[in-house]
């Protein structure tokens, strides 16, 4: 029964993002500007400056623990409300593209690999647990310091907003919401 329940929250949970998102919302984030765009139809829906990334910046590929924030083009995988950040907005992290540099720098194995593009060509999240990392995506303060995010780039990997951009950000998108991170 609690499985049930679980399923049923979850279900209402996306219909109820899906219900209040604008259809056709790309969201773009520039790592050098420290800006995330939410964008429709090339309007601008949105625009938050003084992000945080990565305390180890952005790179195209990165380990678990390098505290770096992965450039590529993601999708939204999932949405938890119930974050110590707030709100958490979860990316399909890694990408195929990812995965397969990852495979030939030897950074993951062939089955880590398989496992990793066949969960994205399931539109599923792919492990979160290989020496890739995982568990990335946008998220807001939570408790933290508003005075911290205005001056560093502080998480581990992440995207991070205030509670209240992430809260507007939430409004504008779905699961499946494209983003890209340059």
């Amino acid at each position: 029964m609690p499985r049930t329940r679980h399923l049923i929250a979850a279900l209402l949970l996306a219909f109820s993002c899906a219900a209040s998102a604008v259809p056709g919302v790309h969201v773009v984030v520039d790592t050098h500007r420290l800006t995330l765009t939410v964008l429709s139809g090339g309007k601008v829906l949105a625009e938050f400056d003084n992000i945080a990334i990565g305390r180890g910046g952005a790179a195209e590929d990165r380990k678990r623990e390098d505290q770096k924030t992965p450039l590529g083009d993601f999708r939204i995988a999932r949405i938890k409300h119930d974050s110590i950040y707030h709100l958490f907005l979860g990316f399909d992290y890694p990408s195929r593209a990812q995965a397969l540099r990852g495979l030939e720098k030897g950074w993951i194995t062939r089955r880590q690999y398989d496992e990793i593009t066949t969960a994205l060509a399931h539109h599923d999240i792919p492990p979160q647990d290989t020496p890739l990392g995982g568990y990335i995506g946008i998220h807001g303060l939570g408790d933290g310091d508003p005075r911290i995010h205005a001056r560093f780039n502080w998480t581990e990997g992440c995207i991070a907003l205030t509670n209240d951009q992430i809260d507007r950000l939430a409004s504008l998108v779905q699961l499946g919401t494209p983003v890209s991170v340059r």
